[in-house]
């Protein structure tokens, strides 16, 4: 049976290294390759996995070539994440997100390779209606919102215009084991749990009561490899969630409650660029993959925290009393 080579941009980073993981325990998947600037994604997160890493970034057209045209497949990933740091620099967004991945596009063309990309939930913006369906329109509120609806765009556009195969996927509120903590931009559970493991107070944003459609990073690595291994396409973007609504503040106390410490929440004023609610209607994902199963919220939490514990910054904290979490 042949083998699929397969290309991940920002293979590197949180998700892109859980998938060369996930990619290479397929018995039908030959070489990995992880394509990774490294200006968010972190080398060490390849560690012990069978994967070639190219450092280099998506808005190198010359090295894209290159890299794609020994590639089955390419996952698109790599992009400038964060509605905050898209405020605080909205050029950068624009170049990573949109014209990078006409880039990688131009690549694929070229080499005659499907292209499975990642959008985002973020593209609803103010869109009230809930859970959110891909027919709704599009209304984003930040320059990050506006630059990944145009990867989603251009991705489908080359789809309908050179008949290359695509998929987009919209993520919502991804999280797992190697997303980053300790830095500005953080996304919300990471930088719970880091808080948390510190002995220091969360900060919330607004009233907390904000909702949310968290998407384990385990449960999304398996659709995206399924994707490309089945080579499944499809004309209109399909959220990659599955229609959970869970208030921000309550994750914050279910991790409290995981790691054994009280929920010192400080509010702070809302973020500008911050959706209200986000719920995803899963109809079109569950029938392009019917056999997926959703990892719960609460086991996926558990399995974060854990892996949080495995590194040496919140060693001293486990060592201070911290309750210890088994994951079986």
């Amino acid at each position: 049976m042949s083998t699929l080579n397969v290309v991940v941009t920002g293979g590197a980073g949180f998700i892109g290294a859980n998938l060369c993981r996930e990619l290479v325990a397929r018995p039908s998947v030959g070489k990995v390759v992880a394509l990774d600037d490294l200006s968010t994604g972190n080398a060490q997160n390849l560690a012990g996995v069978d994967a070639e890493l190219v450092q280099g970034s998506i808005l190198d057209a010359d090295l894209l070539h290159g890299v794609v045209a020994g590639a089955d497949a390419v996952v698109h990933l790599a992009a400038r994440p964060s509605v905050p740091r898209s405020l605080a620099d909205p050029v950068a967004s624009h170049n990573a997100n949109a014209t990078g991945t006409v880039n990688v596009l131009e690549a694929c063309r070229s080499a005659g390779v499907p292209v499975v990309a990642a959008s985002s939930s973020s593209v609803y913006g103010s869109v009230p209606t809930l859970p959110k369906h891909e027919e709704l329109p599009t209304r984003p509120l930040s320059p990050y919102a506006a630059s990944k609806l145009a990867t989603e765009a251009y991705v489908l556009a080359y789809g309908a215009s050179f008949d290359l195969p695509v998929l987009a996927f919209r993520f919502f509120n991804v999280y797992g084991p190697l997303q980053p903590a300790g830095h500005a931009y953080a996304a919300v559970i990471p930088a719970f749990i880091d808080a948390m493991l510190r002995g220091r107070p969360v900060r919330v944003f607004g009233d907390g009561l904000q909702t949310r459609d968290f998407t384990y990073v385990g449960t999304v690595v398996k659709v995206l490899a399924d994707a490309v291994l089945r080579k499944v396409t499809c004309a209109t973007p399909v959220n990659l969630a599955f229609g959970t609504r869970v208030p921000v503040v309550d994750v914050c106390r279910r991790l409290a409650d995981i790691i054994g410490v009280p929920a010192d929440i400080r509010h702070e004023e809302a973020r500008v660029g911050d959706v209200r609610h986000s719920q995803a209607a899963d109809g079109v994902l569950r029938g392009l993959f019917p056999d997926i199963a959703q990892v719960p919220l609460e086991r996926g939490l558990l399995e974060t925290v854990s892996w949080f514990r495995t590194l040496p910054e919140y060693g001293a904290v486990t060592a201070a009393g911290a309750v210890p979490v088994e994951v079986g």
